[in-house]
């Protein structure tokens, strides 16, 4: 990709030190850099500090085959993601929904509902302002459904998560695209759009489809002289493609434009140069390398949260033993309890059934002696007769009270047996808890890994890592299984963005919909394709029928 600088530098900052000169600071990934350096022929800001984004300036056709480096894609991710956001490139609402899922996977990796909950994207800018204003939305809504397709990129890594992002942006028809305002041999007004595929003819209405296009495989020579720019196409029977600019200076930048998208164009259909096929041979090795750990990382994450949910269950089953064994001591101490309470009750009852025995032996003998004793007058003998009559009714009572303390005594005997029952009961319950055998031990011990997994020898400060033939084979099976699933995944994604739009369509404000949103929904009702698609329809017209066209407009 052109512009290696730029895909190791991520801002600058620069004060003014005299007059066109100028102290400037660098900031990359892993260093920090200062220099004085002049700058020439271009209108600096008065303002202080005055600050400088270093930017790509040629596009992939192809992000996944051509950012080799993870650091030029994370440049580059975070370079489109801001025009993205700018409105500098032009993406309709629902598929900005799911780019910004994309974003959130990259920053904070997998959706954990325990973490990342209700407002963590309150500070986040995800989604472009006209997108926010089109929809009667609120930001809590807009996270909802953000974090709905956050939640199914699981397992995403966050190059990975941004190379997703970067194959939903370059097929945006705004994607890589330098417009230009210029004019015709009429004077028409249009626009010149230059990118990585060729030379693309706008209406200054319409910037997301081409009149015409110009494949640089179709163009021979560009050149300018003062602000007129000619095109010479290849096939020498058609007539030069010229068009008028409006400064000399715009010129020359479509001139540096077309020359280097030309020579990339053509040298992405050329065999790779040797330096390019190791670059990219280290890049799938250390590709292959991270996917690697990346599934040794997830093997020892599942036998970590099993081992885990194991510790919980024994927790768990220890706690639930606590609680019976605490039950079965209180039942034992009411049981131990309750059988004391009887004992003592019967021991009181066994003392009262005596004492009343005693009565009734008492008063028996209390009667016998009153029929021995002579009753000299009637009136004695009456009253002796009342006092035995009396006598023997008491004694009556006292013989029914006495069975009554005795079944009472005999009831309670029998209670009481059956308290120590339970108590014996309980006893061998608690004996059996106590007894339970042990359970596994709560980290289990981490299975071998397969031989045929690479080996990982960790030396000192150094990393080796050994590759078997079984590696890479394998890894071509994962790539077909990838493409495989990429297709059907498409689908279904293109089924989700549809289902998406129809949601929120009842909450759209059509007055507040921008040109670029009415456009792009007339190309979606006529069955609008991709934007390489499309080109490709311009393209099968003849290269001369294209000139007359551009001439007549």
């Amino acid at each position: 990709m052109a512009g290696a600088i730029a895909s190791r530098m991520s801002f600058s900052s620069l004060k003014r030190k005299q007059p066109k000169t100028f102290t400037v600071r660098i900031v990359t990934m892993d260093a920090e850099m200062e220099f004085n350096c002049e700058v020439l022929d271009h209108d600096v800001s008065k303002e202080e500090p005055v600050t400088f984004h270093f930017l790509a300036k040629f596009y992939p056709e192809n992000a996944e085959e051509e950012l080799v480096q993870e650091i030029t894609q994370h440049l580059f991710f975070l370079q489109v993601k801001k025009q993205i956001l700018d409105e500098k490139i032009y993406c309709p609402p629902e598929a900005s929904v799911l780019l910004a899922s994309y974003a959130v996977q990259a920053k904070y990796g997998d959706y954990d509902p325990s973490v990342h909950k209700r407002g963590f994207l309150a500070q986040e800018e995800l989604l472009p302002k006209r997108v926010i204003n089109l929809y009667q939305m609120t930001p809590e809504m807009w996270e909802e459904r953000i974090t709905a397709w956050y939640a199914e990129h699981r397992g995403r890594a966050r190059d990975e998560a941004e190379m997703e992002y970067l194959k939903i942006a370059q097929d945006l028809e705004m994607y890589g695209v330098n417009y230009f305002a210029i004019r015709n041999k009429k004077g028409t007004e249009l626009l010149l759009g230059v990118d990585a595929l060729g030379l693309h003819i706008y209406d200054p209405e319409n910037r997301l489809t081409p009149k015409i296009s110009f494949p640089w495989n179709e163009i021979r020579n560009i050149s300018y002289s003062d602000k007129e720019f000619t095109i010479k196409p290849l096939d020498k029977k058609i007539d030069v493609f010229k068009f008028n600019s409006s400064k000399l200076r715009v010129n020359k930048l479509i001139l540096q434009l077309c020359i280097g998208n030309h020579d990339l164009f053509m040298r992405r259909r050329k065999a790779d140069s040797l330096e390019v096929q190791q670059m990219k041979a280290q890049a799938r090795e250390e590709k292959a390398r991270k996917q690697m750990e990346r599934q040794r990382l997830a093997r020892e994450k599942q036998m970590r949260e099993e081992a885990e949910r194991t510790r919980d269950e024994l927790e768990r089953r220890l706690l639930q033993m606590k609680e019976e064994a605490t039950m079965a001591n209180e039942a034992l101490m009411r049981s131990e309890e309750t059988a004391d309470l009887l004992a003592e009750k019967a021991q009181i009852t066994e003392e009262e059934a005596k004492l009343l025995a005693q009565k009734a032996a008492e008063a028996e003998q209390e009667m016998q002696r009153i029929k021995a004793t002579a009753i000299r007058t009637e009136e004695e003998k009456r009253l002796m007769e009342q006092k035995v009559l009396e006598a023997e009714v008491l004694a009556l009572k006292m013989a029914e009270e006495s069975e009554r303390r005795a079944k009472e005594a005999d009831q309670l005997k029998q209670d009481l047996q059956e308290a120590r029952e339970a108590e014996r009961r309980a006893k061998q319950k608690l004996l059996e808890i106590a007894t339970k055998p042990t359970y596994p031990p709560m980290n289990p011990i981490p299975a071998p890994l397969s031989p045929d997994i690479p080996s990982f020898n960790l030396i000192g400060d150094s990393l080796s890592f050994d590759f078997k033939d079984t590696d890479m084979k394998r890894l071509s099976m994962e790539i077909e299984k990838e493409k495989v699933e990429y297709m059907e995944k498409s689908k279904h994604l293109q089924e989700q963005l549809n289902e998406l739009k129809t949601e929120i369509e009842a909450l759209k404000l059509k007055e507040r919909e921008t040109a670029l949103d009415i456009l792009h929904n007339e190309n979606s009702d006529r069955g609008g394709s991709s934007k390489h698609n499309t080109i490709k329809k311009l393209t099968l017209q003849s290269a001369k029928s294209r000139v007359a066209f551009f001439e007549e407009l």
